[in-house]
């Protein structure tokens, strides 16, 4: 498999781009380039190696959702800037 100027041209007019004859030459011989590095992949022994997602293990370091008591309103209020009526007081953002 090799990759054309045609080839490079349809991906350059899909993504909208505007390639001179000197770019469609030199994207088709990287991508070509590209594409025969990849091909090297296919002489390699893979069959004892398991397939994975990612080269690094992946855990979830989010906590468990506990639920806690809550502040008393007296404390949260002595660290709001303004307080009405048992309610943090903040300027208005809609007119």
């Amino acid at each position: 498999m090799s990759i054309t100027i045609k080839d490079v041209e349809h991906v350059a007019n899909l993504a909208r781009l505007e390639l001179s004859d000197e770019e469609k030459d030199k994207f088709t011989e990287q991508l070509n380039a590209i594409l025969k590095y990849a091909e090297k992949l296919n002489s390699l022994d893979t069959e004892n190696v398991e397939p994975t997602s990612h080269v690094l293990p992946i855990t979830n370091v989010t906590r468990e959702d506990v639920t806690h008591e809550s502040l008393p309103i007296e404390k949260v209020l002595l660290n709001a800037p303004d307080e009405e009526d048992g309610q943090i007081k903040v300027p208005a953002v809609l007119e």
